[in-house]
């Protein structure tokens, strides 16, 4: 119980203050990702605020913030797309037939995500290695950067321009002032979350000094939106025409689930991930996947985005002092009262305090060391820091990540595939003793191959694997190829000192192979190989 209300709040005030920043600066997040998603600012906002509030009580750690991202909206544009085009063919057009899709499909994507939770596939972020991470965090910071320079644009004529003359001053000075702020004040005082005390600053100048900048109002005006005051759209169709459009498009919907659920656990996982290194605790994936599962079934069934974890929010959370599971709360429960009765307090805030505040997130976000350390860790490591770092800004997270796993896993391969190694020496009574050193896998099996010489050798022949540990079914296929060789040559084999394991795999593909396994070697070392071996399995 005490544990309980420890992870719900170590400080109140802190989360409390904390959890309202956040909640500031989700509202333009959220509005954002939904014009890029293709729908209603609204679905976008009441998508984050169901996101928050499941996560911050069951998610995976106290102090993550979820909503709305802009990693799964890249991947919903294209559902709500094609399902718009197909309501509009339709002899009577159904309205917002593509938003209908994204709900069903997220009944799939929650599912998904819950099984991952039950099957405990979460723990596999755990394997993720540094440079992957490193090179995560800063392809991160660059396309945070890089999202906050749409809001220099302006639209003039239906395309977007760069802001001139004095608009662009107005912006970079009170973007200045905001990164100030947050710079100096806790220099001064740690008591007052420096983030909130600059958007307040900030807009109380442009509000009370009638200065003439660009606000959340304005910003949701000019993206197509009708402010935080509109309604969600009314759903038209009869469930019987909705999943008769659906038939033919299943495989859309299902693909399209699977690659929101990756995404999402990806990024949601990785974040964690962060947080867990930046408070130096230890959060759960495995909750964590069923938490934003259930949030996105939440938002299929009640109109919402859908959504995961938010890195950059996150960060601002943790760094503004919530520590607490009552932070992500107080961020849910605020964005949800902006939009329904702040709506017009909130509108009036300047972009450029958000733009500020994303801005230090950036700086903080940016792993800075890997400049210092790029020429001291092996050139592999390196590659992989700056492909993923490339990757994420190039393509997104979840695919960033998945190769940075994949050239690491290929690199540590191929590294292991060149440590197997044989020692040589003959007994007394003649026979052949090759000590394998190294682990025997798919990648060293050459190599393994490579050491016996079958026609040369005497007729007795010992394969002592007390050093050596077989990791996988081809080196088992290895292992019996090998010795089909000494015996159609004639000659004696033993193979001594296998682990329990790779024993029963071997007689269970082939019973004779109980003639050639020596089962009765006293060894101290051994006993303590097989007595760790026995631990581990």
């Amino acid at each position: 119980m005490k544990q309980t209300i420890h992870n719900f709040t170590q400080n109140p005030k802190n989360d409390i203050l904390s959890g309202l920043t956040v909640a500031l600066a989700l509202v333009p997040e959220a509005v954002a990702f939904s014009f890029v998603a293709g729908v209603d600012p609204l679905v976008g906002l009441y998508g984050a605020f169901m996101m928050g509030i499941v996560t911050a009580l069951f998610g995976g750690r106290p102090g993550m913030i979820s909503g709305a991202t802009g990693a799964m909206a890249v991947v919903m544009v294209h559902l709500i797309k094609r399902g718009n085009e197909i309501g509009a063919s339709l002899a009577q057009p159904v309205e917002y037939l593509g938003l209908q899709w994204l709900f069903i499909t997220l009944l799939f994507v929650g599912g998904i995500q819950i099984l991952a939770g039950v099957f405990r596939l979460g723990k596999f972020v755990r394997l993720i290695p540094h440079s992957v991470m490193m090179g995560f965090v800063n392809g991160l910071a660059i396309v945070i950067f890089l999202s906050q320079l749409n809001l220099f644009k302006k639209k003039v004529n239906g395309s977007l321009e760069w802001l001139q003359g004095n608009p662009l001053y107005i912006m970079l000075g009170l973007v200045a002032l905001t990164m100030a702020i947050m710079y100096f004040l806790p220099k001064l005082t740690k008591k007052l979350p420096a983030a909130l005390i600059a958007i307040i600053v900030v807009a109380s100048i442009t509000i009370f000094g009638k200065v003439d900048a660009s606000t959340v109002g304005s910003f949701i005006e000019e993206g197509g939106g009708k402010g935080l005051e509109g309604s969600l759209p009314t759903f038209q169709a009869q469930i019987f025409t909705l999943f008769h459009t659906i038939t033919g498009h299943w495989d859309l919907i299902l693909s399209t689930a699977f690659i929101l659920a990756a995404v999402g656990l990806i990024e949601s996982l990785m974040t964690l991930n962060l947080i867990d290194e930046m408070t130096e605790t230890r959060g759960s994936g495995n909750r964590e996947c069923v938490a934003q599962g259930t949030a996105n079934i939440l938002n299929g069934l009640f109109g919402g985005m859908g959504g995961c974890a938010m890195i950059g929010q996150s960060i601002i959370n943790v760094n503004s002092g919530g520590r607490g599971r009552l932070s992500g709360v107080v961020a849910a429960i605020a964005l949800l009262l902006f939009v329904l009765y702040g709506a017009p307090v909130i509108e009036q805030i300047p972009i450029a305090a958000l733009v500020g505040v994303m801005f230090m997130v950036v700086i903080g976000t940016f792993a800075w060391s890997s400049f210092r350390i790029l020429h001291k860790i092996p050139m592999a490591d390196t590659i992989v820091l700056i492909a993923v770092s490339a990757i994420t800004v190039w393509k997104d997270l979840a695919v960033a990540v998945i190769a940075g796993v994949i050239i690491s896993a290929l690199v540590f391969a191929w590294k292991n595939a060149t440590m197997i190694r044989a020692r040589k020496r003959l007994k007394e009574d003649g026979t052949k003793v090759y000590e394998i050193w190294g682990p025997l896998f798919f990648g060293s099996i050459q190599n393994f191959n490579a050491k016996f010489d079958v026609k040369n050798d005497p007729n007795k022949i010992e394969i002592d694997f007390i050093e050596s540990r077989v990791n996988d079914h081809s080196g088992i296929e290895a292992l019996q190829n090998i010795a089909k060789k000494y015996i159609n040559a004639g000659k004696e084999i033993k193979l001594t000192h296998l682990s329990p394991e790779c024993k029963l795999l071997l007689l269970k593909s082939n019973p004779k192979f109980e003639t050639i396994i020596e089962t009765a070697i006293d060894d101290p070392r051994y006993h303590v190989v097989t007595d760790q071996l026995d631990k581990e399995v």
